[in-house]
């Protein structure tokens, strides 16, 4: 795994006041999910399936697909690596910049790598092409039935759409019907960016049967934890737990790009809560670590995305307020 994803905050503990490096909405609704897993001892005391049917059967009837075209995992990393090794020794093509995922489970299986800057540069030899929509670091979206016609049009590969980030877009993207219909599409999401629940680790992939029946050939026994499944069942369930709002997040967010352009920044066009910045003058590295001690904020180091450079950081917007601190915070760096 590269070293220096997003939301480090491990590193820094009570120091951190304001986290802008998790892309991740911050919800009040945790102690009620708290409540629920304690009422469900066996979720410790017991093992949990070896693989969970259960939770993938209501997965798969919230998104209107059989239960055949659901799998289950840790995180929807661990799917990324399942069909890194489902799929060893093709090549990957990998729309770059983006999550450094993609890149590491190919390397680790032997794929033979390309990275490519725009859809159009997708090389013949590819079996499998990596496709992060919405995009992280950026927040860009690529059009549903765009993807859909790439997918279309290349039918003998393999395309990897990681939705993860979809609940935060405010423009349309693929559905897991459209994606099992499709037949050669895995359509990857995350219960971590649903919910805002990282720690549990619950990511899904859905795709035609077919697929997935050679990816679970890879799969390791008892990968998904007591905890998380009874964790995702009541979430799930729960009309209490309230989704994302993406279009109120996605305001901030444009008016938050607006005052680091204003700055001198160049700041990518998004769809999303995030956005990827270039600095006009320092390094990445130097402005983290100086914000986090001046004034207790984290930002993430985007330099070790692919293609990227130590002038690019990334941020998702916050509470107004807490935006207008950055702001300062930023503009006072620069001023050195």
């Amino acid at each position: 795994m590269i070293d220096g994803h997003g939301d480090d905050i491990y590193r820094y503990g009570a120091r951190v006041k304001y986290n802008f490096s998790s892309n991740i909405c911050r919800v009040d609704y945790l102690d009620k999910l708290m409540q629920h897993i304690a009422l469900h001892p066996e979720a410790i005391g017991s093992y949990p399936e070896p693989y969970p049917g259960e939770l993938e059967a209501m997965i798969a009837a919230t998104e209107g697909v059989p239960a055949e075209c659901v799998i289950v995992t840790n995180g929807a990393t661990e799917a990324i690596y399942l069909i890194a090794h489902a799929f060893q020794n093709e090549g990957s093509d990998i729309l770059s910049p983006t999550f450094s995922e993609y890149e590491d489970a190919c390397r680790m299986y032997g794929h033979k790598i390309h990275h490519a800057a725009r859809i159009d540069e997708i090389s013949a030899d590819a079996g499998v092409v990596w496709l992060c929509n919405p995009n992280n670091p950026t927040g860009k979206v690529l059009p549903a039935d765009t993807v859909q016609g790439l997918a279309g049009t290349h039918c003998d590969k393999i395309f990897v759409i990681d939705g993860a980030y979809a609940d935060y877009a405010v423009k349309p993207v693929m559905t897991p019907r459209t994606a099992v219909d499709t037949g050669n599409v895995v359509l990857l999401g995350s219960f971590t960016k649903r919910y805002s629940v990282p720690g549990l680790r619950i990511g899904y992939a859905i795709a035609d049967s077919a697929i997935l029946d050679k990816i679970r050939q890879y799969r390791m026994p008892w990968s998904v934890n007591a905890i998380a499944i009874v964790a995702a069942r009541y979430l799930m369930t729960d009309t209490g737990t309230p989704t994302v709002d993406a279009p109120r997040l996605h305001e901030e967010a444009l008016r938050l790009r607006g005052e680091l352009m204003e700055c001198g920044m160049w700041v990518s066009e998004t769809d999303c809560n995030f956005m990827l910045c270039r600095l006009p003058c320092g390094s990445a590295p130097e402005l983290k670590e100086w914000l986090v001690e001046r004034y207790g904020i984290l930002i993430r180091d985007a330099s070790n995305f692919h293609g990227l450079d130590n002038r690019y950081i990334r941020v998702a917007a916050q509470s107004r307020e807490d935006n207008k601190l950055l702001i300062k915070a930023i503009r006072e760096w620069m001023s050195f």
